[in-house]
């Protein structure tokens, strides 16, 4: 998806960024929800919450890019980064749309394509997840603390791609972290909760900078610049919070279904033996 950085009230109205933006976004929804609703039909089941979750991801970028943003400049792009950036990527990734799409693939060339991609090399690398943070909340520092966040304001081809860059890389850090669908290298809890925690305290340093001074080259006001920032370091906070509640969810359960077999494993072993009197 294409995103476009809007100022509140603007009165030229929505460019092609923003309406492929919404598009996008639309299309990404109906296609995620008509697969569930075929694959329910074959009956198998598939949580609803889950379309829930994947049809509200896909409503944010869709109200960053035409929606009207509250507060100034500044408090208006804030509240677009943490709906692009973090919330969106939350509400992705806990839908689970790569097990979706291969539950309802049948056996064949796309089937064993989607899991070969998934289980590549390349995909593990990408989803290490200190290098996923690092493209994340780094992209971050290098946008507000040089000149390119100003530069972008005036290049609209530049300011689209930033906006796709942290979408993407927000998509990718959550993936990491969260690790929900089939891939092929699962790092551990350990280190997955230790990246969460790295990149929630840099993602917070920054805010608090910003606060102090904005980033080079803009002439934000002090209030509007204060808003901003604080939105940054609030909202990132409790959404770091909802990821950090979906890694022990889904440790725990993966845990829960090792524990499972390793009671099934004893279960069979002792019904080939004789139990000791």
């Amino acid at each position: 998806m294409i995103l476009a950085h809007l100022h509140p009230g603007a009165a030229t109205g929505h460019g092609p960024a923003e309406l492929i933006t919404a598009a996008a976004s639309l299309v990404a929804a109906v296609l995620y929800v008509s697969t569930a609703v075929r694959l329910r039909r074959r009956g198998d089941a598939w949580p609803g919450w889950r379309d829930a979750s994947f049809a509200a991801g896909s409503a944010g970028p869709t109200w960053a890019a035409v929606g009207s943003l509250p507060g100034g400049p500044f408090t208006a792009h804030m509240v677009q980064h943490l709906i692009v950036g973090m919330t969106t990527p939350l509400l992705l990734v806990v839908a689970r749309p790569l097990t979706l799409l291969l539950r309802v693939l049948a056996p064949g060339a796309r089937r064993r394509g989607l899991l070969t991609l998934a289980h590549s090399r390349g995909a593990g690398w990408l989803l290490f997840p200190p290098s996923a943070a690092l493209l994340d909340v780094g992209g971050l520092w290098l946008l507000y603390r040089t000149e390119l966040f100003a530069i972008s304001q005036h290049v609209p081809w530049l300011n689209a791609l930033i906006h796709t860059h942290v979408l993407a890389a927000g998509l990718l850090f959550t993936f990491a972290v969260c690790l929900l669908d089939p891939v092929r290298r699962r790092y551990g809890l350990a280190v997955r909760g230790a990246t969460l925690l790295a990149a929630g305290a840099a993602h917070g340093v920054l805010a608090k900078s910003m606060y102090a001074a904005g980033p080079p080259g803009t002439d934000f006001t002090t209030a509007d610049l204060h808003t901003g920032a604080q939105i940054m370091y609030y909202g990132g906070d409790l959404v770091e919070a909802a990821l950090a509640v979906v890694l022990a969810g889904s440790w725990y359960a993966a845990t829960g279904r090792a524990e499972r077999r390793r009671c099934r494993a004893a279960d069979a072993g002792l019904s080939r033996h004789e139990v000791p009197q």
